[in-house]
């Protein structure tokens, strides 16, 4: 194996490690310079598809989103990212890791996801200085 594809397979991976799947799309809310560029490459390598941006107009089945401490109000960003979503779609709350700039604590993510009416399903170390949040929406959305 060449080191370029060596490279695309790790690449490809942390994309996989979000649970994501050739031909979904992804929307990214909230890039800034300290988003993880490796992560956004792998995501597009496997879905296939660019990210799309926060003014798309369409449902999406993924919604990548970049929160650091002092953004703004996380439960209207997650509201806004929940009326995107396709039906089992899912958001991954993006948050610098702790001891990193602009770390969020869990308590506070748990809190407004819950008021959002989203279940977190899983953490992950998502890149480098990234820690990923998992959240659905119940099953019962319609």
């Amino acid at each position: 194996m060449s080191a370029t594809a060596g490279q695309a397979q790790g690449e490809r991976g942390l994309a996989e490690r979000l649970g994501l799947k050739p031909g979904q799309v992804v929307q990214e809310v909230g890039w800034d310079e300290d988003s993880d560029e490796e992560l956004r490459e792998s995501i597009e390598e496997l879905t296939g598809n660019e990210l799309v941006e926060d003014d798309y107009q369409d449902v999406v089945d993924v919604v990548l989103l970049w929160w650091r401490d002092g953004d703004g109000d996380l439960f209207d960003v997650l509201s806004e990212s929940l009326a995107a979503l396709a039906d089992g779609g899912q958001i991954w709350l993006l948050t610098p890791k702790a001891g990193r700039s602009g770390h969020v604590e869990p308590s506070d993510i748990g809190e407004d996801a819950t008021t959002a009416g989203l279940s977190q399903t899983s953490s992950i170390s998502a890149a480098a200085d990234w820690s990923g949040t998992r959240l659905v929406a119940p099953k019962t959305r319609r």
